[in-house]
């Protein structure tokens, strides 16, 4: 049998938990409110109205992606941006309409820190103080240095909200719980680098070179990063640093490669595939110094900096990877090559031809959006036989070794000697850029009505037309009639480190 006063119990002492909590959060708001904070007057209110609607956030997303120049900078930035969004989104639609909080009286607030226009929605929690939190959370989660800088601003964001006399203490804290929260969730969905496997290339034999001796490395001045080859003179003071004119790479590269123990190359994915080309054919060891603009293949690798090379230098770290390969038949007008990524027919071709005739004049990024427009506006398909049946087709992708992601777009290689060809393909029809959008789209589907993908070993595709555009790692050449791509596996011995930072 319940005792007759049970309950009463439970209701008694949600009310004295209420009584004093709400004890507490007057008492330290007046605290707040009753003491001088030097040099917070001029600061604070504007701090708290610059993070309205994530102005503040959004500005600094922007500014992380640009001054870092680098990968795990705009990975922070759209981490830190994405649990923004979640952490909004839960406050504004879920949180603020459960507990309708009326904001604190501003009869103690000084008239000087009173914001000019108040907010109207409900005080708990404080959507502020989540997004303040949500932004620096997950932009630790990729860079503890930028981390570590935004970290003071959030919190005073956060405090700003009971400095005017918007927020209850508790509003903040609860917001900033929430805050850490959606990042955590936002992570759970999508890992952080040291949440991923690395790449399971096979271990291989590669000389120690502490201070560089023995290393030649090819730089490429003109590639996207201008100061990397003073980086790697700067870490490695034995190493050889020869610097170049794109059409003298080869050559470079080959005299290079006649006296040194191991080959080094500073440049974008371009300059790396020739590079990989004449380390192999020499059994060489490649060190990838990323100076690129994308430096997709040293990223996949684990590489994102100079100093990640120096580190598998230093220790004689280094794994083997797949090394694709394309020949062109006998009148195919080019010669065979090699790709570290990927290698396509289509549109992704004309793309790069129309970007690079512009970049030069109005930069990288608006090229490539310009070159994207006219691409998309275009409706010629591509006509070829792939294994034998003759398929109209926008664009034809492979991509050396499997990448994580769907549709046309490729992503992520957890893998770089999987012995793969991840071959992609978007059907031809009208408007191709709603085609490539839906591919985009299409889920882990390997086929749809505008999409096909599959893993294979060797591809085969003839009935190219004459002059046929053919990309491979950002270059570019001219084919035709046929077209064999293959995997040449664990050609390629590249230093990396055995842990990634």
């Amino acid at each position: 049998m319940t005792h007759p006063h049970a309950a009463t119990t439970t209701p008694n002492l949600r009310r004295r938990v209420r009584a004093l909590l709400s004890g507490w959060d007057r008492q330290v708001l007046h605290t707040v409110h009753a003491r001088k904070w030097p040099g917070s007057e001029p600061v604070l209110p504007r701090l708290s109205r610059s993070a309205n609607h994530g102005v503040l956030w959004f500005g600094t997303a922007t500014a992380i992606a640009t001054l870092g120049r680098g990968a795990r900078s705009r990975r922070a930035a759209v981490r830190g941006v994405a649990s923004l969004a979640l952490a909004s989104a839960v406050i504004n639609t879920v949180a603020k309409r459960s507990v309708r909080r009326s904001r604190p009286l501003l009869d103690a607030v000084p008239v000087i820190r009173q914001l000019k226009r108040q907010p109207f929605t409900t005080s708990f929690p404080s959507g502020h103080a989540a997004s303040a939190a949500a932004f620096a959370t997950g932009v630790a989660m990729e860079s503890k240095g930028w981390g570590a800088a935004v970290a003071p601003v959030a919190a005073s964001v956060a405090f700003s909200r009971v400095y005017t006399g918007v927020h209850y203490p508790s509003d903040v804290l609860v917001g900033a719980a929430l805050g850490v929260g959606a990042a955590f969730a936002v992570r759970g969905l999508v890992p952080t680098r040291s949440q991923l496997p690395p790449p399971s290339p096979s271990a291989a034999v590669a000389p120690a070179l502490p201070d560089g001796e023995g290393l030649v490395v090819v730089a490429n001045p003109r590639s996207g990063t201008a100061d990397a080859a003073d980086a790697v003179r700067d870490a490695l003071p034995l190493a050889e640093v020869v610097e170049c004119a794109p059409e003298e790479l080869t050559s470079a590269l080959e005299s290079a490669a006649g006296h040194a123990r191991a080959l080094g190359v500073v440049g974008g994915d371009g300059t790396v595939n020739l590079a990989a080309t004449v380390a192999t054919a020499h059994g060489l060891p490649l060190a990838v110094f990323p100076g690129g603009t994308f430096n997709h293949f040293a990223y996949d690798l684990g590489i994102e900096s100079v100093q990640d090379t120096c580190r598998a230098l230093a220790e004689g770290d280094a794994v083997r990877v797949d090394l694709g390969r394309f020949t062109p038949g006998p009148d195919g007008g080019a010669r065979s090559g090699h790709f570290l990524n990927t290698l396509s027919l289509g549109v992704y071709p004309e793309l790069v031809r129309i970007r690079e005739r512009w970049e030069a004049r109005i930069g990288s990024w608006p090229a490539g959006v310009l070159a994207a427009t006219r691409v998309l506006r275009g409706e010629h398909p591509l006509e070829v036989d792939v294994h034998g049946q003759r398929r109209p087709m926008w664009l034809l992708f492979a991509g050396n070794c499997m990448y994580r992601g769907v549709g046309p777009t490729p992503g992520h290689r957890e893998n770089l000697a999987d012995g793969l060809l991840d071959v992609r393909v978007v059907h031809a029809g009208r408007l191709p850029g709603l085609r490539l959008l839906a591919a985009a789209l299409a889920g882990p589907l390997s086929r749809s009505p505008v999409h096909a993908a599959r893993p294979v070993h060797r591809l085969r595709v003839t009935g190219i037309a004459d002059g046929t555009p053919l990309a491979y790692d950002g270059e570019v050449t001219k084919i035709s009639g046929e077209l064999v791509v293959e995997k040449k596996v664990a050609a390629l011995t590249v230093y990396r480190p055995q842990t990634l930072l």
